[in-house]
């Protein structure tokens, strides 16, 4: 299933502070929210390359971070989508408890947790300030995350972390989309998630590290809403 667009959302600028330098390869969050924006997708959907498209613009606006989540329910229409997972599958599901959505389809747009079924006319509005501060260190083969709950945090916080690719082609064979040659970007090639945890002073987790272009995004969460706490990207020098 596949729905019409139009609808104004708005969308938070981001502060944030980060650097990744071939030394440190650190990244650390600024005073305010960022934007997440999830976009369900397949390389088998014919109304999913306009979203696709729209997404590689949305993901240069400021205060804007995003993630592409490519489903495997179209996959037996005659296309394989490579980029598709069962577990991205699972996740769309699962998020209907949270986002408003009856049901899954693509293209869909998830904005901080929030199904946005019109989604291309979007406009900014004021930042909120964090609930929560992250650190991102590249450690070896590994990622360590560090996050502190800040004054007005939610009583619990979740989080899930993806590593996304930018720049990747297909050139589809069949299906809905046959003949076609498809960019995308900000695809989700792993992805994992934590359960809800008492917000205390820290919480330190370990992670995988991106490789080549890779970077890590990792999302804390209210875990009783859903919403974005804080966001924040890792992209190290490879």
């Amino acid at each position: 299933m596949r729905l019409p667009a139009a609808l104004l959302v708005p969308l938070a600028p981001l502060a944030l502070c980060a650097a990744a330098t071939a030394q440190t390869c650190q990244a650390v969050s600024g005073p305010m929210v960022p934007t997440v924006v999830e976009l369900y997708t397949s390389e088998g959907c014919s109304s999913c390359p306009p979203a696709d498209r729209w997404l590689s613009r949305v993901k240069t606006r400021p205060g804007v971070i995003t993630a592409a989540f490519h489903v495997d329910y179209w996959d037996r229409l005659g296309w394989r989508d490579r980029f598709a997972s069962p577990a991205y599958t699972a996740r769309q599901a699962e998020s209907q408890a949270w986002s408003g959505a009856r049901f899954s389809y693509t293209p869909q747009v998830q904005i901080d947790g929030r199904d946005l079924p019109q989604w291309p006319a979007w406009q900014p509005s004021r930042a909120q300030p964090a609930q929560v501060s992250l650190s991102l260190t590249r450690r070896g083969s590994g990622v360590q995350m560090l996050a502190k709950a800040m004054a007005g945090a939610p009583s619990r916080l979740s989080l899930w972390w993806a590593l996304l690719e930018d720049g990747q082609l297909s050139d589809v064979k069949a299906g809905e989309n046959s003949g076609a040659t498809l960019h995308h970007d900000a695809v989700v090639r792993r992805y994992g998630s934590e359960a809800a945890w008492s917000a205390g002073p820290s919480r330190e987790l370990a992670l995988p590290a991106p490789e080549g272009k890779q970077r890590l995004l990792v999302v804390v969460t209210d875990a009783a809403t859903h919403r974005t706490a804080q966001a924040l990207e890792l992209r190290c020098p490879g």
